[in-house]
C-alpha cells in the first residue's frame, strides 16, 4: 500500500529579489516591488509530504514526528525570522525566490529523509502563491 504522509510548518523571513550583476532598471523592471533595498517578509507556509510503503509493522510511512523534528532542524531554526539573504548560506549567491526556496529545502530535507520514499515540498509565499518541488 502506497501512502502520502504530509507535515505543514511555517516560518516568517525577508529576502530581496534581485541581481548583483543587473541594473537597478533591470532589476526593477524584472523584480519590482519585490527589489527593494530594504527588503521585504513573507510568512511562508510549508507543506513536506513524504510518498511510499507503509511499514506492516509499524504501519508508518514514515513517523511523522521524526518528520516534524527534521523540517524544525533543517527549515525552522535556520530561516525563520532571519533576512533569507543575508543569513542563509544557500542564499548567498542564489536569488531567494519561491523556487529557489522550495528546491533548497527540498535538498537540505532530502539528505535526511529515507530514499526509499518520494519527498515533495509545496511552498506558499502568501495565501495566493506557491510552488511545488519534487526534485526533478
Amino acid at each position: 500500500m502506497i501512502v502520502t504522509v504530509s507535515r505543514h510548518a511555517h516560518f516568517n523571513a525577508a529576502h530581496r529579489l534581485y541581481r548583483s550583476d543587473w541594473s537597478f532598471e533591470q532589476n526593477d523592471a524584472v523584480f519590482g516591488k519585490c527589489n527593494n533595498a530594504n527588503f521585504h517578509g513573507h510568512n511562508y507556509e510549508l507543506i513536506v509530504s513524504v510518498t511510499g510503503e507503509v511499514n506492516p509493522e509499524t504501519g508508518y510511512v514514515m513517523d511523522i514526528k521524526m518528520l516534524a523534528d527534521i523540517i524544525h532542524e533543517e527549515v525552522e531554526i535556520p530561516f525563520d525570522h532571519k533576512n533569507l539573504n543575508l543569513d542563509v548560506p544557500e542564499f548567498a549567491n542564489l536569488n531567494p525566490t519561491a523556487e529557489h526556496i522550495a528546491y533548497v529545502i527540498w535538498n537540505k530535507l532530502r539528505k535526511r529523509v529515507d530514499p526509499k520514499v518520494s519527498l515533495e515540498v509545496k511552498l506558499y509565499e502568501t495565501p495566493r502563491n506557491f510552488v511545488t518541488y519534487k526534485g526533478n
